[in-house]
C-alpha cells in the first residue's frame, strides 16, 4: 500500500461560502462511510447503486479499502465531529490500467452546492498525476445531476447511451477551459462569503463595552456611529447596557439572528466565543483580539484551535489581531473597526495585514481625497486572505481600484493567478515589505546566489500577475490617487507644462530615467501655443510660460497639449510666484484636462496645504508637492497600461515529453543517494533528456586514457571536465580546459587536472570529454525552488561572469510563450543576441523554447531543488546546453496544509 497522501489534504470553500475539509479515503474511514450511505435518501442511493437495496458492506469496503495507486478515493468532511458528508473514487480497470471506473455520493442536504464538482475535480488531478487518462462512469438516464457535475466541471465529456444506462467517459487532465471554470466557483465561492462579511443583516459585537477610548468600546461606537443598516448587538455578561444599547450576557441569548460577529475579549476567551457563534449559526467571524499566532507558540495553538471551531461550523474567519472591517456603501454603513476616523467613501478596496499601519491608511486616504468602498485589516491572516478578497473587489462595482499592504503570502501562485485575472479590469497596488536579504535561502549554484540577493521573486511575481508594486507606502497613494481619478495612459509620451524652467528639467530627466518619452511637440502645436504666450516662453516640451503665467495661460496651454492626440499624459507644474493664486491655477487645469483623455497630473510646489476638491469635482487631478513623485507614479501607471495592452500568455503544449521516465529517474536517484544531492552528469543528461533540452554531445570516462580514447571518438577540439560530487564552481578549481585537440592532449590535460582537483581538497571520480560548440552567446538558464513560491526560473548573462555581472530575469514557473519572450528581450545583453555590431544574429527562438522546456521539467517534478545551465549557447541555429548541475532532494508539500487555500 502507498503511504497516505496527506499533501492532498486541504479546505474547500462551497458555492455559498461555507468550508468543508477534504482529504484521501483511510481503511478507518469504515464506520462513518457506512453511516453516509445508511443516511442517503431512497433516490440517492438508487441513482449512486442502481438500487434501493445495495450491499452496503461492499460499498464501504470499496471506498475505504484504497491503496492510493490502484483505488483512490476523497472524502469531504463537516462538523465538530468530522462526519462524512461527501465521497468520491476510482478503480483502474484490470486490462488497461490507464482508465479507471469513478463513483460519486454527496449526503443529501449538501447537494447542489458545489461539492461533488469540486470533489471530482481533485479526484481527476490525482488520477492525473497516477497515471490515469480516463475517467468513465455509468449513470442512471434520470440521473441528470450527475452528468451536469461531469459538464459543469468543464472537462470534455462523451456519453454513449445502451439500454438502461448512460456511459459517460472524461479525460482525468484539465483542459485550459476546465481550469478556468474551476477559478470561477472559486470567485464565487469567495464572493459569496465575503458578501457575509461585508453586507450582514445584523452584528454582534462579543465583549462590546461602555468604556470609551478601549477597544471594545470604541469598536461598538463606530458602529452604531456610522449608521449601520441592521441591529447591533452588545455581548458582554457584565453589564446590561452598552452605550444605552440593551446588551446580552452571550451571543445564544440574542434574541434574532447574527450573521456577522466582531469579538473583542481577551485571548484566552476567543475560542470559546467562537464556539457560542457557531452554535448560534453566526455566519462570518471578524477577531480583533492578539494574543495568537503572532506571540509565539502557545499563541499558534490557540489559533489553530480558533481555526478549528470555525471550521467545524463552516464559519469563516477574518483575524484574529486585526483592526476589523467596514464598509462605505450607503446601504449598509459598516464600521467594524476600532480607529478614530470614519473613512469617505469612494472606489478604492484597501487590505492591510498590519492594524496599526490600517489606522494611519485610512487618516492618510481622507487627506488625500482618496475615498475607501471598503477596507479589511487581515491579521493573522488565519483564513480570509488578500486571494478571497480579491475575488470579491474583482467582481463588486463599487470598487474600481485596489491597494494592497502584505507583510507575507500564503499561497503566492493562487495569489498570481487571481491578480493576474483582477489586473486586467483594475488596476491592483501592492506594498510588499521585507526586501532585504536577512532570510535568502542557502544555495549553492549561480542561480542560487543570484536570487539570493533580494526578493527578486516578489517582483517577479508582480510582474507576471500585472500589480503595481510601489517601493514605499506614499508611492503608493500617489500612483493610487492617479488611477483613482484619471484613465490609465495608452502610451509613453508625456507632455510637461510648467512656469519654472528648473522643475520643467527635473521632471523631464525623472520620465526619461523611468522610461518615458518627451516628445518634441509639432511646429503645428507650437505655432499655436505661441499665439497665447509670452514671446520669451519654451513651447518645444517641456512648455515653459514663465513664472508670470495666469490661470488663464494654464487652462489654454493644458488644453491644446491635452487635445493635441501628440502625448498620452500630461504634467502640469505651478510654483506660486507673486499673488497667483494656487487654487484658482488648479481650477482652470482641471477646467483644462476635460480636452483631452490623456492623464492630467497637477504638481503644486509649495508648502501650504490645498484644500481637498470635493466630490463633486471632475475629473478629480492627483496633486504631488515635487514633480519628480509625479513622475515616478506616471511612470508605474505606465508600465500597468502597457500590461494590460499586451496579450495574455499560452503555456504551450509541447511535443510530449517523457514524464514518467523522468520521475523514475528522480525516485531511483533519491532511492541511490542521500538527500539532497547533485546529480551524475549521465544522470543530468537523461532527466534534460526526457524534456526534449539539447545538450553538447559528450562522453564519461573513468580515467585519462579513456577520456583520451573518448576524445578520439568524439573528433574536432574538446572540452574536459572533472567530474567531483561536491565541486560546484569548476572554473575556480581548475577543473575545464577547452579546445584540446587530439587524445595526447586530452590525457595529459586529464592527469594534471585531477592532480590540481585532489590539491583543492576534492576527490575526482572521472572526466567529462565533450565536444566543443561552435560560437555563440554564453547564458544562464536555472531555477530554484524556493519554498513558498515554488520553482522560480533566472536566464540572463552566463559564464564565468554571471553573479558579477547580475544581468538577469526572473519569473514564477510555469512559463507562457509571453514570459519566455520578455525575459530574453528585458536582458541588457539582448543585442549580443540581436546581431549586435553586425554580428550574426541569433536563434532567439531556440532559447525560448528551451526556457518552456526547462519550465515544463521543474513545475513537473518538485523533487528539483536546484537545476543550473551554465552555460547555454545560443548560436546562429540552435540552443545548446553546454554544463548543467542539478540537486535534488524529497518532495514536500509546497505549502502547509493551513497556507494551501489561502
Amino acid at each position: 500500500m502507498a503511504t497516505y497522501p496527506a499533501d492532498r489534504e486541504n479546505d474547500v470553500v462551497l458555492r455559498d461560502g461555507s468550508t468543508v475539509h477534504v482529504r484521501p479515503a483511510r481503511p478507518d474511514d469504515g464506520p462513518a462511510m457506512e453511516q453516509l450511505l445508511e443516511g442517503l435518501s431512497d433516490r440517492s442511493r438508487r441513482l449512486r447503486f442502481f438500487s434501493g437495496f445495495p450491499n452496503l458492506e461492499r460499498a464501504v469496503r470499496w471506498s475505504t479499502e484504497v491503496d492510493y495507486e490502484h483505488r483512490y478515493g476523497l472524502v469531504a468532511t463537516a462538523g465538530g465531529d468530522g462526519h462524512l458528508v461527501g465521497h468520491a473514487g476510482w478503480e483502474r480497470e484490470a486490462d488497461r490500467p490507464e482508465r479507471a471506473e469513478v463513483a460519486l455520493e454527496i449526503v443529501d442536504a449538501m447537494q447542489s452546492r458545489g461539492l461533488g464538482t469540486i470533489l471530482l475535480g481533485q479526484l481527476a488531478e490525482a488520477a492525473h498525476d497516477a497515471g490515469v487518462e480516463v475517467l468513465t462512469a455509468e449513470v442512471l438516464p434520470e440521473n441528470h445531476l450527475m452528468i451536469k457535475v461531469f459538464r459543469d466541471c468543464g472537462f470534455p465529456v462523451r456519453t454513449h447511451t445502451v439500454p438502461g444506462v448512460v456511459l459517460v467517459e472524461l479525460p482525468s487532465s484539465m483542459s485550459p477551459e476546465a481550469r478556468e471554470r474551476f477559478e470561477r466557483r472559486e470567485q464565487v465561492a469567495a464572493t459569496a462569503a465575503m458578501q457575509t462579511f461585508f453586507s450582514p443583516r445584523s452584528v454582534a459585537v462579543i465583549g462590546a463595552s461602555r468604556e470609551r477610548g478601549t477597544v471594545p468600546g470604541e469598536l461598538f461606537h463606530n458602529l452604531l456611529a456610522a449608521g449601520f443598516h441592521g441591529p447591533v448587538y452588545p455581548v458582554n455578561p457584565r453589564t446590561p447596557v452598552v452605550q444605552s444599547v440593551l446588551a446580552y450576557p452571550s451571543i445564544l441569548e440574542v434574541p434574532g439572528p447574527v450573521d456577522l460577529a466582531v469579538v473583542a475579549v481577551p485571548a484566552h476567551l476567543v475560542v470559546e466565543a467562537a464556539r457560542e457563534c457557531a452554535a448560534k449559526g453566526v455566519r462570518a467571524l471578524v477577531v480583533v483580539s492578539a494574543g495568537f499566532a503572532e506571540t509565539g507558540p502557545e499563541g499558534a495553538g490557540r489559533q489553530r484551535e480558533l481555526l478549528a471551531v470555525c471550521r467545524a461550523a463552516g464559519m469563516r474567519l477574518i483575524g484574529p489581531n486585526c483592526l476589523g472591517i467596514l464598509n462605505t456603501n450607503p446601504q449598509v454603513r459598516l464600521d467594524a473597526t476600532f480607529g478614530p476616523n470614519a473613512p469617505q467613501p469612494g472606489r478604492v478596496g484597501f487590505l492591510s495585514q498590519s492594524g496599526a499601519l490600517g489606522l494611519a491608511i485610512v487618516d492618510y486616504a481622507n487627506a488625500l481625497g482618496l475615498g475607501l468602498s471598503s477596507f479589511v485589516s487581515v491579521g493573522n491572516k488565519a483564513d480570509i486572505s488578500s486571494n478571497d478578497l480579491l475575488s470579491y473587489w474583482e467582481q463588486d462595482d463599487r470598487t474600481g481600484l485596489v491597494l494592497l499592504y502584505l507583510e507575507s503570502f500564503g499561497n503566492p501562485r493562487k495569489f498570481a493567478r487571481i491578480a493576474r485575472r483582477v489586473a486586467r479590469t483594475k488596476p491592483v497596488l501592492a506594498v510588499k515589505s521585507g526586501r532585504s536579504a536577512a532570510g535568502a535561502r542557502a544555495t549553492s549554484s549561480h542561480t542560487g546566489a543570484l536570487l539570493a540577493a533580494s526578493d527578486v521573486t516578489v517582483d517577479a511575481l508582480f510582474h507576471q500577475a500585472g500589480v503595481i508594486r510601489a517601493d514605499t507606502l506614499a508611492e503608493l497613494f500617489d500612483v493610487a490617487s492617479l488611477l483613482a481619478n484619471q484613465p490609465v495612459p495608452a502610451g509613453r509620451r508625456v507632455g510637461i507644462v510648467t512656469n519654472a524652467g528648473g522643475p520643467g528639467i527635473m521632471c523631464a530627466d525623472a520620465c526619461d530615467a523611468g522610461g518615458l518619452e518627451i516628445v518634441q511637440l509639432s511646429p503645428e502645436l507650437q505655432a499655436k501655443l505661441r499665439e497665447g504666450l509670452p514671446a520669451e516662453a519654451a513651447v518645444a516640451n517641456p512648455v515653459d510660460m514663465l513664472a508670470s503665467a495666469p490661470p488663464e495661460h494654464y487652462r489654454r496651454t493644458v488644453e491644446l497639449v491635452a487635445a493635441s492626440g501628440e502625448v498620452d499624459a500630461v504634467i502640469v507644474i505651478f510654483i506660486p510666484p507673486l499673488r497667483t493664486d494656487p487654487a484658482e491655477v488648479a481650477r482652470a487645469v482641471r477646467d483644462a484636462a476635460t480636452a483631452g483623455s490623456v492623464p492630467v497630473l497637477n504638481v503644486v510646489m509649495s508648502a501650504a496645504d490645498l484644500p481637498v476638491e470635493s466630490e463633486e469635482a471632475a475629473p478629480r487631478l492627483p496633486r504631488y508637492r515635487f514633480p519628480e513623485d509625479a513622475a515616478r507614479a506616471l511612470v508605474r501607471a505606465v508600465e500597468y497600461g502597457s500590461w494590460r495592452q499586451r496579450p495574455e500568455g499560452q503555456v504551450p503544449e509541447l511535443p510530449p515529453a517523457r514524464h514518467d521516465e523522468a520521475a523514475g529517474l528522480l525516485a531511483a536517484a533519491l532511492t541511490e543517494g542521500p538527500s539532497p544531492r547533485w546529480l551524475s552528469p549521465d544522470e543530468v543528461a537523461g532527466l534534460l533528456d526526457c524534456y526534449g533540452v539539447p545538450v553538447a554531445e559528450w562522453r564519461l570516462t573513468p580515467s585519462p586514457e579513456e577520456a583520451a580514447a573518448a576524445a578520439a571518438e568524439l573528433g574536432g577540439p574538446v572540452a574536459l571536465k572533472a567530474v567531483a560530487p561536491r565541486l560546484v564552481h569548476k572554473t575556480e578549481a581548475h577543473a575545464v580546459r577547452l579546445g584540446l585537440t587530439g587524445p595526447e592532449q586530452v590525457q595529459t590535460a586529464a592527469t594534471e587536472m585531477a592532480a590540481a582537483v585532489a590539491a583543492a581538497g576534492y576527490g575526482v571520480d572521472g572526466f567529462l570529454v565533450q565536444r566543443m560548440v561552435g560560437d555563440g552567446v554564453e547564458l544562464l538558464v536555472g531555477v530554484v525552488h524556493d519554498p513558498t513560491f515554488g520553482p522560480v526560473i533566472a536566464c540572463g548573462a552566463g559564464g564565468t561572469a554571471v553573479e558579477l555581472l547580475k544581468d538577469v530575469a526572473v519569473r514564477i514557473t510555469p512559463l507562457t510563450d509571453r514570459d519566455a519572450a520578455e525575459m530574453v528581450r528585458s536582458l541588457a545583453t539582448f543585442p549580443l543576441l540581436d546581431g549586435y555590431r553586425g554580428a550574426p544574429k541569433t536563434d532567439v527562438a531556440a532559447l525560448e523554447d528551451l526556457l518552456l522546456r526547462i519550465s515544463a521539467l521543474v513545475e513537473a517534478h518538485p523533487e528539483i531543488a536546484e537545476l543550473d545551465c551554465n552555460p547555454v549557447k545560443v548560436l546562429a541555429d540552435g540552443a545548446v546546453v553546454v554544463d548543467a548541475r542539478v540537486r535534488v532532494e524529497a518532495a514536500s508539500p509546497l505549502l502547509p496544509l493551513a497556507a494551501r487555500r489561502r
